[in-house]
């Protein structure tokens, strides 16, 4: 406000106040979720928990606030832990869910000082209230409640009497289900590698039965092995897709243990086991053939599986679909298990050659155009690729060309946009020699728009 903004201003009027202005799409979706992963966190505090939208969580902590010391210990422990998520917490106590909301959004201790606008009725009620001279609480807790009910409606009586406590709405409390988990203790420690890796298969089994209940299968799986002086040693693993094939999940973690830096030391052996699955995806019941084959022939996931296990998430990578149309830009390499998108970066149709090559050259390389057309030639003359060019030192003769495929710069990525500097335009070619090899050939720049730029580059080779 202070630099000009208002509610609800339309975005190019604020940019006009504020240039730099910072804009984002509204993602409601996202926003929902991370509403419920704030009301997860209360839930250490209560396990009454109930999300708020579009910017609050109720709590009911009624018989918890002790555990920290009373409700205002609870509150300052709450506060730290929001403000380490980047937030702003805006609290308050009430002996009803409408109380705690009203004074949380509009601040003090005292209901009965709240504007009208803390009650949850609709915007024509309140303004007819406040043309009615009632603009706090407690100057509409003064008039009787049948005279409130015949001239306002009796939802207006209703929400008053939550927001004063006289009469509570219970809050309907998040449900969250719980992380699968089992676990085995043993009367004595065991140390055996192959004993082991027999309970940890047990556990599998046991967690497979939770999995199939709740129509799941597990993407990380965690394996913690107590040993008897108290160290635990850890072992995790992330599959690309839900299971819940024990066999799959025991070769993974088999190739976990073969691949630690520091070896397993069972010591004086291990007193207990326990597997937990953190994540976990649904995953309905089907059957592939017949036979039953754990995998089906061309699913490279287990292989994949199994060189992220060896290897680490980093290190094996794919190519996900980019945010532009210009080609050294349309994709990027990420990590295995990073966010899929649907998109894809190459369009084959069948019996069809592809538009685009599989290998692109960064930087583009810059050809050695022996038959070059002079700038006095006809423009009619100068269409389509050079006839002769040298790369890397070979000449190559053109006999069949296809295009050109237009691709402008991205001018608004400019500073100064289209009007300034909107870059150079690309035309790009797919031909072929004599030799039969097939180059992804551009021109750089238009005769009209920059004369001297007219650069020939090689940008990719079809295999």
């Amino acid at each position: 406000m202070r630099l000009g903004l208002e509610v609800g201003q339309a975005l190019a009027d604020a940019r006009g106040c504020l240039p730099d202005l910072a804009a984002f799409s509204h993602d409601p979706l996202a926003d929902a979720a991370w509403l419920a992963r704030l009301a997860k966190l209360c839930g250490d505090y209560t396990p009454s928990v109930q999300c708020d939208p579009p910017a609050g969580v109720l709590l009911d902590v009624t018989g918890c606030a002790h555990l920290h010391g009373g409700e205002s210990g609870l509150r300052d422990h709450l506060r730290a832990r929001i403000a380490a998520e980047g937030l702003t917490l805006r609290s308050g106590f009430a002996s009803t869910p409408q109380g705690a909301r009203a004074l949380a959004r509009f601040g003090g201790v005292d209901i009965a000082t709240l504007p009208i606008a803390a009650l949850d009725i609709a915007p024509e009620t309140r303004h007819a209230l406040s043309r009615a001279g009632l603009r706090r609480v407690g100057d509409l807790a003064k008039v009787p409640q049948r005279a409130l009910a015949a001239r306002f409606g009796q939802a207006t009586v209703t929400q008053l009497a939550r927001l004063l406590g006289e009469e509570d709405a219970q809050i309907v409390a998040e449900r969250h289900d719980e992380a699968v988990f089992a676990e085995q203790r043993f009367a004595e420690p065991i140390g055996r590698s192959d004993d082991v890796l027999d309970v940890i298969e047990s556990l599998l089994e046991r967690t497979a039965a939770q999995l199939g209940q709740r129509g799941q299968g597990g993407r990380r799986f965690r394996a913690r092995l107590h040993r008897s002086d108290g160290h635990i040693a850890r072992l995790e693993i992330e599959t690309g897709a839900p299971t819940r094939d024990p066999a799959l999940v025991l070769r993974l973690l088999r190739e976990r243990i073969d691949s630690l830096a520091d070896p397993l030391d069972p010591g004086f052996g291990y007193d207990s086991i326990d597997l937990a699955i953190p994540h976990a995806e649904a995953l309905a019941d089907r059957q592939e053939s017949l036979e039953q084959a754990r995998e089906r022939p061309g699913d490279i996931g287990p292989l994949l599986d199994r060189l992220v296990v060896r290897h680490g998430p980093r290190r094996v990578l794919r190519f996900a679909a980019g945010d532009s149309h210009v080609p050294e830009r349309a994709g990027r390499l990420r990590p295995l298990r990073a966010g899929r998108t649907s998109s894809t970066l190459l369009e084959v149709c069948e019996n069809e050659p592809p538009l685009r090559p599989l290998l692109l050259f960064d930087p583009p390389q810059k050809l050695q155009v022996i038959a070059a057309v002079s700038a006095a030639v006809s423009a009619a003359i100068s269409e389509g690729p050079p006839q002769h060019f040298r790369w890397r030192g070979r000449p190559h003769r053109v006999l069949r060309q296809e295009g050109p495929e237009r691709i402008a710069a991205e001018w608004w990525r400019r500073r100064g946009g289209h009007a300034d500097n909107p870059g150079l335009t690309r035309d790009y070619y797919r031909v072929e020699d004599d030799s039969g090899h097939r180059f992804w050939l551009f021109r750089h720049g238009l005769r009209d728009e920059k004369p001297e730029h007219l650069d020939w580059y090689v940008h990719g080779l079809f295999a």
